[in-house]
């Protein structure tokens, strides 16, 4: 019951039903009547929006159009056709539209504030849009509160509400006295939180009072849902090209309307003529495939555990070139056990007691107090995997004996600080006549407490190192005793009161009990990531907290690289920028570094024109994370300050999770790139065959309903085929794209302009001949509309892959490429031979030669974009020049 204020270092007593939170089975029914505690959608995603969207579309808008023509013609037909042509394609609208708002309902469960709640006696973190009201939260530095709150418990308590009051201030809380009712935000001394409001000092207890639309934050939240999403980059490109080409395609339209009804007299053909090639040329598939392809990059990537806050991550991700990431639960499993032991001043150990040597012995009495007091300096309940070693050494070897005290009360805790990185806790025993106090930190942090001499600090440095160099993590452990009664700073016992003792802990007489030695095992898979950077041609660079030794150990465990020395924080500090720009060329290993000097390495590294994914946890991380390019944050140790500030968030904290993501990162933007250059490709030949029979006064090829049709290949194709393609096999064997390069390079753009222009001229050469041997329109008109649907087909097989085409592609993973290409050719089957459909198409019908010649084409345009895959070659795979092996 009073675990969990003693977790938090309070001294309020917490009711049986407070401590225990609330029961699941009541929470999901809340869940269930009162909805997720967020704000209301800006955009309500139902039916009737999707059919105004659609209403709007240009497509959707010509279609339209050129059925009421044909409806004015008196061909009722084929006005029906066309809207039938409507239903297919808003279908197809609606299964992209669909999947998108599947993937971005994916994400935003996924990036919801994270909340830590006490369910059923246990903590749970969940999604902040889960939270109900009754949940107990327990906030921490650098959280979000989740929803407004009573505080029932809390020790030195500071949140900044500017959010709600804009007071710059932070203002401090306090615990409830009994139950109130919740007043509004502003002001010290309240027993409130309030949603959205950040924690910036201190720790506490919470009762969920209201959520969602009920709270200050949801009261005032209209005028948040006004607030639009800034497109991304490569969206505003997106939107200076479509722009553009739409005035050319609306000139060319109004040219061929005007053109045909003055050569050949008949204005309302001339009108179909130009829906006809404004259905050809239009753009409106550009702007829709790149927001399709971001929602779903980014619901792909949260499948690789890393979700993408901002859309504009998923296009940086493929071009980062330097990874730099902590070690600690990163690199590692951040799964701490103890494993050595030095107990100073003690001559009968002078070498620090390896427990993995002596696994099945009982622990030496002169290690007992060591032990004793790194477990009064942690959590009584601990959830940081280093105090959970602790606990989990003590439960081993002093079970049952004097030196643990699950019955002292905790006075107060002094956290660590930039200043002072350790940590201290004021025991009271049981029966008020001895005080203890237990410190842990940094070695010089505690050190400096027991006012250790230049002497001393040479010694215990020395026997760091040694520890440091088996890749262990080293801790100083201290005690300060007060035994009797009271010090002159304590009132009398037992009206204690914890604001009398001293506000620093220097001020205790500390006395230094020894190190502490902790493993942390590598993880598995971070060796064989590592690697793959290197062969992807990115560089990686370890910062961390710990000791050189330390550092350079793991370092050789998992092959990162490194020419020069480890650079330490203390070292960086002294140098000039313009120093630490030159040296962090061929510095990989940053030791004993701070959070606040990750900003510094990043800057220097970005000022080298690299473009830097940086990971970070703490509320320090995040001017680093926002300056790097790609800011990653931890998901499960970060605070939600290093959450909000990142563009990524580490679900599981896995390195590895990284590497998966900027893989794939680069094959969203290969098949973006594929998709784009399809689009621009397809569309040369439907808009030369619906302007040159204008232009030269021959029959028309391309109808309004023939536009349409190629339409419910090409959507689709852009939007779900090439979307879906796995990644290339050389995806990850090649250097990072440069973030300047557009998405239409000159490569890109010079292949698709000769693959449409292939396309082009073999449809072309098809219909002139057809008409030369006096065939007929109809007959002209099927042939090049087949030519044209086949070669539609082969540049998808072509398009969805890189390297050259092969037998390979008939076990390719994506489902999607076989429907759509089955689906054209059955379709093409139909309107062909049943004759309702046929003459509806305007064909004539087609003989087993004639199939044959429009194969031929199809095929000679195969070849075709596979000769020219010659001239976009992938880059070949690199060997990293990065670093040599340490």
């Amino acid at each position: 019951m009073v675990e969990y204020a003693q977790h938090l270092n309070t001294v309020a007593d917490l009711s049986e039903q407070e401590a225990n939170g609330l029961p699941s089975a009541t929470a999901i029914a809340r869940l269930k009547d009162e909805g997720y505690n967020e704000l209301p959608s800006s955009r309500s995603h139902n039916l009737l929006s999707f059919v105004w969207d659609t209403v709007k579309d240009p497509i959707f808008l010509l279609l339209v159009g050129g059925g009421i023509i044909y409806w004015i013609l008196g061909d009722l037909q084929e006005a029906l056709i066309l809207l039938g042509f409507v239903f297919f394609i808003t279908g197809i609208s609606l299964y992209q539209e669909g999947k998108t708002e599947h993937a971005l309902e994916a994400l935003r469960d996924l990036s919801s504030p994270r909340a830590l709640v006490i369910r059923d006696g246990e903590r749970k973190r969940i999604a902040g849009r889960e939270v109900v009201r009754g949940d107990v939260l327990v906030l921490a530095e650098g959280d979000r509160v989740p929803a407004d709150a009573m505080v029932l418990s809390c020790t030195n308590l500071s949140t900044d509400e500017s959010l709600l009051t804009g007071e710059s201030l932070p203002v401090r809380k306090i615990a409830a006295a009994g139950t109130v009712e919740m007043a509004r935000p502003g002001g010290d001394e309240l027993p409130f939180v309030y949603s959205g409001t950040l924690v910036v000092q201190g720790q506490g207890i919470a009762q969920v009072q209201a959520v969602g639309a009920q709270t200050e934050m949801g009261k005032i939240g209209k005028a948040l849902q006004k607030v639009k999403p800034e497109p991304t980059p490569l969206q505003q490109e997106m939107t200076r090209l479509v722009s553009r080409l739409f005035g050319i395609a609306l000139l060319l339209c109004v040219a061929i309307v005007v053109i045909y009804g003055l050569t050949r007299g008949d204005w309302l053909k001339g009108f179909l003529a130009g829906i006809t090639l404004a259905m050809a040329i239009l753009p409106n598939e550009f702007p829709v495939v790149v927001t399709i392809f971001l929602a779903l990059g980014a619901w792909r990537i949260s499948q690789k555990h890393v979700l993408a806050r901002r859309a504009s991550a998923v296009e940086t991700l493929g071009s980062a070139t330097v990874l730099c990431v902590d070690k600690t639960g990163t690199l590692t499993l951040n799964q701490m056990a103890v494993q050595q032991l030095f107990a100073y001043n003690k001559a009968e150990n002078p070498h620090p007691y390896n427990l993995e040597l002596h696994l099945r012995e009982l622990l030496p009495e002169a290690f007992h107090e060591l032990v004793e007091f790194c477990i009064l300096a942690s959590q009584r309940d601990p959830f940081d995997p280093m105090e959970k070693a602790f606990k989990q050494l003590g439960d081993t070897y002093l079970a049952h004996t004097e030196h643990l005290h699950n019955d002292w009360i905790l006075l107060r805790e002094y956290p660590l600080s930039p200043q002072l990185l350790a940590m201290s806790h004021v025991w009271q025993s049981d029966d008020g006549q001895q005080y203890e106090i237990a410190a842990k930190g940094a070695p010089e942090a505690i050190a400096d407490l027991c006012h250790f001499t230049p002497q001393q600090q040479k010694i215990m440095a020395a026997q760091i190192g040694e520890m440091a160099d088996q890749g262990l993590r080293v801790l100083g452990v201290a005690k300060a005793s007060l035994v009797g009664a009271p010090p002159p700073f304590l009132p009398p016992h037992p009206s204690l009161n914890p604001n009398h003792l001293p506000d620093e802990q220097h001020d205790f007489p500390f006395q230094f009990l020894g190190l502490v030695g902790l493993s942390d095992p590598v993880r598995p898979n971070v060796a064989a990531a590592i690697q793959e950077c290197y062969t992807a041609g990115i560089r990686v660079v370890m910062i961390t907290g710990d000791y050189p030794g330390t550092a350079q150990t793991i370092a050789r465990q998992i092959g990162l690289m490194q020419m020069g020395a480890i650079l330490t924080g203390s070292e960086l500090d002294m140098m000039s920028d313009l120093e630490l720009q030159e040296r962090i060329q061929s510095t990989n290993i940053f030791a004993r570094a701070v959070p606040e000097q990750k900003l510094r390495l990043v800057n220097a590294l970005k000022a080298k024109g690299e473009v830097v994914a940086m990971t970070g946890d703490g509320v320090n991380d995040a001017p680093a994370l926002k300056s790097a390019q790609i800011g990653i944050a931890m998901g499960q140790r970060g605070t939600d300050v290093a959450r909000e500030s990142a563009a990524l968030v580490l679900l599981d904290d896995d390195f590895s999770s990284i590497v998966q993501a900027v893989k794939m990162g680069r094959r969203i933007f290969d098949n973006l790139r594929k998709a784009m250059a399809y689009l621009l490709a397809i569309h040369i030949p439907i808009a030369g065959m619906s302007l040159i029979p204008v232009l030269f006064k021959l029959p028309l090829v391309l109808l309004p309903v023939h536009v349409a049709f190629l339409h419910l290949i090409i959507d689709p194709a852009c939007s779900i085929v090439l979307e879906a393609e796995p990644a290339e096999a050389t995806v990850m064997q090649r250097p990072p794209r440069n973030p300047k390069e557009p998405l239409f390079g000159r490569k890109t753009l010079s292949l698709a302009l000769l693959q449409g222009s292939g396309i082009l001229a073999i449809a072309l050469v098809i219909f002139v001949v057809a008409l030369y041997r006096k065939q007929g329109e109809l007959d002209a008109r099927a042939l090049t509309f087949t030519t044209l649907i086949l070669a539609n087909l082969g540049l998808i097989l072509s398009e969805g892959s890189s390297s050259r085409l092969s037998l390979k592609i008939l076990k390719s993973p994506n489902a999607a490429l076989w429907w759509v290409i089955g689906g054209g050719l059955a379709f093409l089957a139909i309107v062909l031979y049943v004759p309702f459909l046929r003459q509806l198409f305007s064909f004539s019908f087609l003989h087993p030669i004639d199939l044959a010649i429009c194969l031929g084409g199809g095929a000679i345009a195969l070849l075709w974009f596979e000769q020219l895959k010659f001239l976009n070659r992938p880059q070949r795979a690199i060997k990293s020049k990065l670093a040599k092996p340490i």
